[in-house]
């Protein structure tokens, strides 16, 4: 979908995709009949975006795992306060990439607190999410999406959406929040944060969490909770995208050519917190790392 040409909004297709300006989704097109990483999502965050089948997975790794809500909410939490501080350190340029469903406030709506003339292209590979971002992300001046997969980064980087709105003779901030645990090892995530470098200029940041299985070093009572785990990856088997947990050295490898900023790899309540910090137990109980990178 393409609205006017003064950078409005519009949903952008790669080329490998349909390119037909104003195309919609068939029902046809969403796989209701696997659970969907970004709709399980959705639901852990009491969104109402989902399909039953999203509900029952999701309601298995609750059972599992009960603190996946705080856990998805403390993700959101840090993915505002690292959007928050690229765009006062100056940054007015953001790709989100695997997006999800969307969840207010979304990368522009934070980014546009500090600097009102952030530009912000979303993209994701499911249908559904490209039908909701037109009516809840791509509303306002300066924002587009691009239905692309994050596996093929050349791609999502050539889409037309991203050549019109981000300019990459300045800095970039690229989001991959909770994205890279549904690559696995053979589809290579530090290839796609290389080939995601490549393509920036010096200042550009990565903010990137992933989730993982080992317990919080720094509370004593830690442990990997080997059947609750199990249970988890279980249930994404059976989803459209596998959940490849990694520990923290494994994640602060996939920074790749970024510089880590203070305070480096960590629970993503500790990234630079903006309130009261959870107890250890509590951050054991969240199983996001968090980062921000800076490319140099």
């Amino acid at each position: 979908m393409r609205r006017d040409e003064d950078g409005v909004s519009d949903i952008v297709f790669p080329a490998h995709g349909d390119p037909a300006a104003d195309r919609g989704f068939a029902a046809e097109e969403i796989d209701t009949s696997r659970p969907h990483p970004a709709r399980m999502y959705d639901y852990y965050l009491g969104g109402w975006d989902n399909y039953e089948v999203d509900r029952e997975a999701a309601d298995q790794v609750i059972r599992v795992h009960p603190q996946v809500r705080d856990s998805a909410r403390a993700n959101r939490a840090f993915m505002r306060r690292a959007v928050r501080d690229a765009a006062d350190s100056g940054i007015r340029q953001f790709l989100d990439l695997g997006t999800g469903i969307p969840t207010s406030p979304s990368t522009h709506e934070v980014a546009r607190e500090s600097a009102p003339d952030a530009r912000v292209v979303y993209a994701d590979n499911d249908p559904i999410v490209a039908t909701h971002a037109d009516a809840r992300l791509t509303a306002a001046p300066g924002t587009g999406f691009v239905l692309g997969d994050v596996r093929e980064p050349a791609a999502l980087l050539a889409a037309p959406a991203v050549h019109r709105l981000i300019d990459f003779g300045q800095p970039v901030a690229v989001l991959l929040v909770a994205v890279l645990h549904f690559l696995r090892d053979d589809e290579d995530p530090a290839g796609v944060v290389t080939a995601l470098a490549d393509a920036l200029p010096a200042g550009s940041r990565l903010i990137l969490s992933h989730a993982t299985g080992e317990p919080y070093e720094e509370y004593a009572e830690g442990r990997t909770d080997e059947v609750a785990r199990d249970g988890v990856l279980d249930v994404y088997k059976n989803a459209t995208a596998t959940l490849n947990l990694r520990d923290k050295a494994a994640i602060q490898r996939l920074f790749g050519p970024f510089r880590l900023q203070e305070p480096g790899v960590v629970r993503v309540p500790l990234w630079r917190p903006d309130g009261p910090v959870p107890t250890a137990e509590e951050i054991n109980n969240t199983i996001f790392y968090g980062g921000v990178g800076i490319k140099e």
